[in-house]
């Protein structure tokens, strides 16, 4: 039994240890929690990894494709991402890039010290190779073509591939160029004067089947666009070789539907819906290659017909990868020979017969017909739902023409791969204060010049991409830099141009003209390719690009 003395010690001590220990409990409970909460976050940074946009269901890569985040070139009608796009950058780092130390010290030949440079010598071959590397110190060079006889008796051509040294595109670049090449009273030679982009004619011949390149590397084995290399391309219309093998095939059609004269993300996004499910179905596409182009691309503000898919895409790499037929072609077969072969037809009316409920049709032609009420005549209707977990869009199958990508290694060459960039979006938007406040303002040439001032060192190539029709406005900013506009580089698209001769045969011997949609691919990709990269609504002003209110982070 406790006496009062007890009962008086246990009194005054009960409460003051009670609060001792519940000090105490709450500090380690608060360490627990920030131990277990750093030990979370640390797993989920070492195992965290960003979702793919190739398979993300549709509604979320339709949101990546044509984003409204402040990015300016994710959406404005500007370029759709092709295949290429979506492709690590670093996928060329398989392949070992060349080095002036790679070069083994030749043997001093005898040479004639006489007459013309025999470009085929060993020693002129690797002295090309070393003047190339040396005066083109921004780029990784991975393959150099045999030196062949120039236009002159003192010059040389030499082809070869490379990739900027910053450059965040997965594809290879070719150029071939013209050496002059100075032989001195001793024999020994140098090259006095490289020529500029493709001046090197006699080497852009492509190389023949197990021909090996004069000096190259293991090459990558993955399957990267080689830009540089138009008087190659082949995007002639695959045909069927025989009335047998056309009824043995197996194909897939969709004709009519509300997506003609869209916008060529909604033409892309549907067309990709339809490879996606032939491939699926292991068919046949049965494409349409005449691509009508929205208003909103033409000089002339209305809807224009007769565009050629492949001034656009690279048909060459969709046909090596996948197959597909012209339907003009596949129609006449079809006319020929359905009734006499017995060919059957299966008819879809309803997009909402998924891909899944034809795996079993075994007729030769299915061909899903679409009707006049938008949108449910719209043809990517048909990969929603279920169907977008099933079907996959191939983007690995489209890439963009070799022919206006070629356009943009040439600019880009010209400004020898070593420029910053700047886009400004000006135009209706500048003028529209109530949805853009302070666009004008910030787009100014001493706003635009404080900002650069900031990022871009005095006496930079600066590359403008810009819808303002008026250039002279940003004349202020060439007393720090030096400034380009796409309209500078006219000659390579105009009618002495390789592309319109090119594009000329495509279209039955009709000039093409250079339309809003090409501008845009070539000044967005020639923008993407500068050092650094200022864009409007993320550097330049306070506004959203899609008005008050819309900015996200």
């Amino acid at each position: 039994m406790l006496n009062r003395n007890s009962l008086s010690r246990t009194g005054n001590f009960l409460p003051e240890k009670l609060g001792q220990d519940v000090v105490k409990l709450i500090s380690n409970l608060c360490f627990t929690i920030f131990v277990i909460g750093v030990l979370v976050f640390t797993i989920i940074a070492a195992t965290y990894e960003p979702e793919d946009p190739l398979f993300l269901p549709s509604n979320k890569l339709t949101n990546f494709l044509t984003s409204t985040s402040n990015a300016t070139f994710k959406s404005d009608n500007s370029v759709v991402r092709t295949g290429e796009d979506f492709m690590p950058a670093n996928q060329t780092d398989f392949a070992n890039f060349i080095n002036v130390t790679d070069f083994e010290t030749l043997e001093p030949t005898k040479v004639n010290c006489e007459g013309e440079i025999d470009c085929t010598d060993p020693e002129v071959f690797q002295l090309m190779m070393k003047s190339a590397i040396e005066r083109f110190n921004d780029i990784h060079f991975y393959r150099f073509g045999k030196s062949v006889r120039g236009d002159m008796d003192n010059s040389c051509h030499m082809a070869w591939r490379f990739r900027p040294k910053e450059g965040k595109a997965a594809a290879f670049y070719k150029d071939y160029r013209s050496f002059e090449i100075l032989r001195s009273e001793n024999c020994s030679m140098s090259v006095v004067s490289i020529g500029e982009y493709h001046s090197g004619q006699n080497a852009r011949k492509r190389k023949r089947k197990n021909e090996k390149a004069g000096f190259e590397k293991e090459q990558p084995s993955v399957n990267l666009p080689v830009v540089g290399e138009t008087d190659g391309v082949n995007d002639t219309l695959p045909v069927v070789e025989s009335r047998g093998s056309f009824g043995t095939g197996k194909y897939l059609a969709y004709v009519g539907g509300g997506d003609r004269c869209k916008s060529m993300d909604h033409y892309l996004w549907s067309f990709m819906c339809a490879l996606g499910e032939a491939k699926y179905l292991n068919r046949t596409l049965v494409m349409d290659l005449s691509v009508c182009l929205n208003s909103i691309y033409t000089s002339s503000g209305q809807t224009e017909e007769g565009k050629d898919f492949r001034f656009y895409f690279d048909f060459e790499h969709l046909k090596e990868s996948a197959s597909v037929l012209d339907h003009f072609q596949f129609w006449s077969d079809w006319k020929k020979w359905h009734r006499k072969d017995h060919l059957r037809l299966h008819l879809v009316e309803d997009f909402r017969i998924t891909p899944m409920k034809l795996t079993d049709v075994e007729d030769t032609l299915i061909m899903r017909k679409f009707g006049m009420a938008e949108p449910d005549n719209y043809w990517y209707r048909v990969c929603e739902g279920e169907t977008e977990s099933i079907v996959q869009r191939p983007w690995h199958l489209v890439w963009k023409s070799r022919r206006l990508m070629d356009i943009v290694s040439a600019i880009t060459a010209r400004l020898n791969w070593d420029f910053d960039s700047v886009h400004i979006v000006r135009g209706e938007k500048a003028t529209n204060k109530e949805v853009w406040p302070n666009l004008e303002t910030d787009t100014s040439p001493e706003s635009i010049l404080s900002v650069l001032s900031e990022r871009i060192d005095d006496g930079r190539n600066v590359y403008v991409a810009t819808d303002e029709r008026d250039v002279s406005f940003f004349d202020p900013l060439k007393d720090k830099y030096t400034t380009h506009f796409l309209e500078e580089y006219k000659d390579l698209w105009d009618e002495n141009s390789e592309w319109y001769l090119e594009t000329k045969k495509l279209n039955n011997g009709v000039g093409v003209e250079f339309d809003g949609y090409m501008k845009n691919l070539v000044d967005t990709e020639v923008f993407l390719r500068g050092k650094k990269q200022i864009e409007t609504f993320n550097d330049l002003t306070r506004d959203c690009k899609d008005g008050i209110n819309t900015c996200t982070l």
